[in-house]
């Protein structure tokens, strides 16, 4: 596979990555081993970063989207994501307010399906 489907597959910001799994094809027994038995490079890109975007979103509880509106456009490092934590600017508090709201509407309707499910089982 491409070292960049590798990457993502991975968790990692493919720049960040040494130049021989960036230039080099990733095969999937190869994509397995740096799962199960990651060397340090790996380890050190997950820990510190710079991570790419899904990672930075995730860990700041937002959408990819919710990134790209609050002005986030570059990878993040662990420390910059920390140090929004701490901050918690107004556009990092709506998206999380946001983020939490379609939550709790994709579980309604996940709750809704099953009753009407539970219903027409129920008929049959």
């Amino acid at each position: 596979m491409k070292p960049a489907t590798a990457a993502k597959k991975l968790g990692v910001y493919l720049q960040a990555t040494p130049a021989e799994f960036q230039e080099g094809v990733v095969s999937r027994d190869e994509l397995r081993a740096l799962q199960t038995d990651p060397p340090e490079w790996l380890l050190e890109l997950r820990r510190n970063g710079p991570h790419p975007r899904p990672v930075v979103a995730a860990r700041l509880g937002i959408s990819i989207a919710g990134l790209a509106r609050g002005g986030v456009t570059e990878p993040l490092t662990t420390e910059q994501i920390e140090e929004l934590r701490q901050e918690l600017p107004d556009w990092l508090r709506q998206e999380r307010a946001t983020q939490a709201d379609v939550r709790k509407e994709a579980a309604r309707i996940k709750e809704r399906n099953e009753a009407r499910a539970a219903d027409r089982s129920q008929r049959s």
